[in-house]
């Protein structure tokens, strides 16, 4: 049976990639898409969602607007990583449906509480969408089956700075919010962190973009992959030197079906608000060092499963063959 999965999404190059591997995965049923600003605004981030739904024969999702800007601070979007409009080079037609009455967050807890411990919920941008909606609803993580977060950089540094990844630099008090919302919950609901520990090891090559579009060259699907994916390469390629680009949201997506692709360490993780240079820091107990015999001023009950292991074989397998599917039935 298919998992009804609410993705929550800055839709950007690689949120629309998780979009299009959601709508094309058969164990996925996903019953919402809610957006907040981070890659984009939040008005760019909705108009993004709906054009790529519609483009994949999926406009009956619900889309409901959220965040436009953090809980303390100012947000600037990021151009120079997914184009002025979010998706590198495509320009997709104005979509024809209109997002949901309801904001973000009370359609996150109104479809959870309709379906107690059987909805998945997924973020892929900054976490602001979901600190209001646990304020709204404090018992939101007894309510859900599961919770997977991509961002993070738990044992290395970040990308938005040496320090922090994105997502979390966005709006560091809506992470911290949710980090303590969820600590000493079983750990069968502990969020799945997915941060640049392993997203980084998840790249998408050029020949992993023709083989997809190989599928149905001419369709409007393989077009829209064809005109975006390549600026987020191409960005990758200027920075980092690499050859394709980091899947982050497909593989939070991913692991959230299939927790297997990852390996798990259950610990306790805190949000650095105040630091000058560390701000947005996903600062992580792996040594257990909050259980010492000195006073270190750490909580001691878990609030994460931390990503720290990769089986990139098959993420990648899975990930070419589904959005292959996805071109050819679209054709």
């Amino acid at each position: 049976m298919a998992t009804p999965l609410i993705l929550d999404v800055d839709t950007g190059v690689d949120d629309a990639l998780a979009i299009l591997y959601a709508v094309a995965s058969p164990d996925v049923d996903l019953i919402a898409c809610t957006s907040v600003m981070g890659n984009v605004t939040v008005e760019r981030a909705t108009t993004n969602t709906l054009a790529v739904l519609e483009l994949a024969g999926h406009a009956d999702v619900e889309v409901a607007v959220g965040a436009e800007r953090p809980l303390v601070q100012d947000h600037e979007p990021f151009p120079v990583v997914h184009g002025p409009d979010g998706l590198g080079n495509a320009d997709l037609p104005p979509p024809a449906s209109a997002p949901s009455d309801r904001s973000a967050a009370r359609a996150i807890v109104e479809l959870a509480a309709e379906r107690p411990g059987e909805v998945v919920l997924v973020a892929t941008g900054p976490l602001t969408n979901v600190a209001v909606a646990l304020t709204d609803e404090p018992a939101l993580p007894a309510l859900l089956r599961g919770f997977a977060i991509m961002g993070g950089a738990y044992d290395r540094s970040g990308n938005a700075t040496p320090a922090a990844e994105a997502n979390i630099w966005v709006d560091p008090e809506a992470a911290a919010a949710v980090f303590r919302a969820f600590s000493g919950v079983p750990a069968d609901s502990l969020p799945l962190c997915v941060g640049l520990d392993v997203t980084e090891d998840a790249m998408m090559t050029p020949a992993h973009l023709d083989e997809i579009c190989a599928a149905a060259p001419s369709s409007a699907l393989a077009r829209f992959l064809q005109e975006s994916v390549p600026f987020y390469m191409d960005f990758y390629g200027r920075t980092r030197g690499f050859e394709g680009a980091c899947m982050h949201d497909p593989l939070a997506l991913a692991a959230a079906i299939e927790p297997t692709l990852c390996s798990w360490e259950t610990t306790r993780v805190e949000i650095e608000t105040d630091g000058r240079w560390t701000r947005g820091e996903t600062v992580t107990d792996r040594f257990g060092i909050r259980t010492s015999p000195w006073p270190v001023g750490w909580a001691q009950e878990d609030n994460a499963r931390v990503a720290f292991g990769l089986d990139r074989g098959r993420f990648t397998r899975v990930f070419v063959e589904r959005l292959r599917a996805l071109v050819a039935s679209t054709a």
